[in-house]
């Protein structure tokens, strides 16, 4: 090993382990308090359904992966906040300065830090969020009371080329109420629909019950007496769970499914096209986040903890969230391509804090 690199190992060494630290520490305290508004809001019903403090600890632990998630991105920003603020107001980056680190290359220190931060939050949100979340809308489903509507609301999807609406489902997926399915043929034209009080999954088949059959044709239409007949159809209960949910975290194999009509799928195209691009530019994101914190390294010694960059810097990073997030519901509704609902937010921040830092080295 030359002896230049070793102490660029140190000071990677040094900044990574600095940086997860203080991120951790963020995460711990914003996820505590989500889960606290979270379990404040739920409590009072868990204990009315009789699941008691077993129920309460379930349900703060399928939570945790989407609140981790949430969590991840503004903790980077704050984390690395705290790391330079305390660096620059010690003295530590004048002396690095002085040895000759430069801005980017301190941006190049903590990347791998960030990173792998970015690589985390990306799995995080591919593998288990999905399942904890689906697992959290089966349970809770499963334990309403026989006695109460089940929670939710009405919700359609398409199933090849077939549109279906599903007033409620109850038993975690294996039961639903008011179905109404409409068959079109390949250029999109109605061909028949069925309208059925329930449905129920038994021995691995969905079965229809009371079902009245329309079948249309450009010159009459037939009608069928209500039967009981066989629904055919690949969707399982967890499925059908995974349908009912508004905005269900789903992992890339589902999106792309979902979007080639392999799986049922419960929003337009163009929302899981987002979805996918923003999944796999996940790590830029976080990235972004923490270029955005670098302004407090000038920090003028004499200001110290009174400087207001720190809160500058926060601002901007909670505007970048806020813009992604209008861009992301844009992309998500069709209004604009994938690419540009992910892509120019990225940019235009990278490129405005790039600009902000030139401006400052400079004085």
């Amino acid at each position: 090993m030359s002896t230049s690199a070793m102490p660029r190992r140190v000071l990677i060494g040094y900044f990574t382990r600095e940086l997860m630290s203080r991120i951790a520490l963020c995460v711990l305290i914003l996820v505590s308090l989500m889960e606290i508004l979270a379990l404040l809001e739920q409590t009072t019903t868990i204990l009315e359904r009789h699941l008691g403090v077993r129920g309460i600890l379930l349900y703060a632990t399928l939570r945790l992966p989407l609140l981790l998630g949430t969590a991840l991105p503004l903790s980077t920003q704050v984390g690395a906040l705290l790391l330079l603020t305390a660096m620059t107001t010690s003295s530590e980056i004048a002396i690095l300065r002085a040895a000759g680190l430069a801005t980017p290359r301190l941006l190049a220190l903590m990347l791998p830090a960030t990173l792998v931060t970015g690589l985390f939050s990306a799995v995080l949100a591919d593998q288990v969020t999905p399942r904890a979340e689906l697992a959290l809308a089966e349970w809770w489903n499963a334990t309403t009371p026989d006695n109460q509507t089940p929670d939710g609301h009405a919700f359609w999807f398409r199933s090849g080329d077939t549109l279906v609406s599903v007033g409620s489902i109850g038993h975690a997926g294996r039961q639903a109420q008011r179905i109404d399915l409409y068959q079109r043929d390949a250029a999109g034209m109605l061909v028949s629909a069925t309208h059925a009080d329930s449905a129920d999954y038994t021995d691995g088949q969905w079965h229809l019950r009371r079902a009245r059959v329309v079948r249309l044709s450009p010159t009459h239409a037939d009608t069928v007496p209500p039967v009981d007949m066989p629904w055919q159809t690949t969707l399982s209960p967890r499925g059908l769970v995974r349908l009912s949910i508004d905005t269900p975290p789903l992992s890339l194999g589902t999106m792309l499914g979902s979007l080639y009509g392999r799986i049922p799928a419960s929003q337009p195209p163009s929302a899981y096209r987002t979805a996918f691009l923003e999944r796999l530019l996940l790590p830029l994101f976080f990235v972004v986040m923490l270029s955005l914190a670098l302004p407090v390294v000038y920090i003028p010694p004499r200001t110290g903890t009174r400087s207001m960059i720190p809160v500058y810097c926060l601002a901007a990073g909670l505007l970048f969230v806020l813009f992604q997030g209008v861009l992301r519901a844009l992309g998500n509704a069709g209004t604009l391509p994938a690419l540009l609902a992910i892509a120019p937010g990225i940019g235009i921040f990278a490129l405005g804090v790039g600009t902000v830092l030139i401006r400052m080295e400079d004085r």
